[in-house]
């Protein structure tokens, strides 16, 4: 058997002073999320924020025909529920998951609790939050500008970033749902990433070969997204503290 993963393997987590960490840590569910659970549906409420530790769960948002399109992604880097802290009951979105594994979760209330300190976990909060309106923004401005091939290596980029496995198990019609496009425009856009090396693709499972070469045939998009989180996050790779609120740095806007 595997082992249970640690709270500490989400970064959020393991960024938090140890005071912070004994009043939340006796409350966190681990859970498991397998391929294509929801998390959150649409309108409905939500109860607890969750923590990945090695699952990725996207941000979908759903139209009136059922078609839907992943407004971001979320790891083992940060959360699910802002909603809850920022004051709201429910989101317009719907939360579900890209890649399998496990997060802990954590009543909305004990957030709540924590969030009205004003302490640590409040600052932590909203540099996560910041960085994912530069994702949302970023994504906006690549699915109108770039091709299906660029949307493509981003994504997959975004989501080697909050894995330590260079693979991902799933369908070319679920990445469609996920980008708002065409399965035929995912399949020729995989078969161009698989013969010239970058990825490998077979029964559902995706393998990035090439890292370098994906990065250099992704847009821009990557690029600002990974800065702006690395700079807002800077508990990322690694555990550090934020002790102030003026170390909070001042954010650039996303870029064409």
């Amino acid at each position: 058997m595997p082992p249970k993963p640690q709270p500490e393997q989400n970064h959020l987590l393991a960024a938090l002073m140890p005071d912070v960490q004994s009043r939340l840590f006796q409350y966190l569910e681990l859970v498991p999320l397998p391929l294509r659970a929801l998390l959150y549906e649409s309108g409905r409420p939500m109860r607890h924020v969750y923590f990945p530790t090695d699952s990725i769960v996207s941000l979908q948002y759903m139209m009136e025909n059922g078609a839907s399109t992943a407004i971001l992604v979320v790891g083992n880097e940060g959360l699910l529920g802002i909603t809850l802290f920022m004051g709201g009951e429910s989101t317009p979105s719907r939360s579900l998951v890209q890649s399998a594994g496990y997060a802990y979760r954590l009543p909305r209330q004990r957030v709540r609790e924590e969030f009205n300190r004003h302490g640590q976990l409040l600052m932590l909060m909203l540099r996560y939050t910041q960085a994912l309106i530069t994702q949302i923004s970023q994504t906006a401005v690549c699915n109108r500008q770039h091709s299906i091939d660029q949307q493509l290596c981003r994504w997959l980029l975004l989501s080697m970033d909050r894995l330590s496995h260079n693979h991902l198990t799933m369908t070319q019609e679920f990445i469609g749902n996920m980008l708002g496009v065409r399965r035929e425009g995912i399949t020729q856009a995989a078969l161009k990433l698989q013969q010239l090396g970058v990825i490998s693709y077979s029964r559902g499972l995706i393998k990035v070969l090439d890292r370098p070469k994906l990065e250099t045939l992704s847009c821009e998009c990557y690029g600002v997204v990974k800065r702006e989180t690395d700079m807002l996050l800077n508990y990322l790779p690694q555990k550090q503290v934020i002790e102030n609120a003026d170390s909070v740095p001042t954010v650039r806007l996303p870029t064409q």
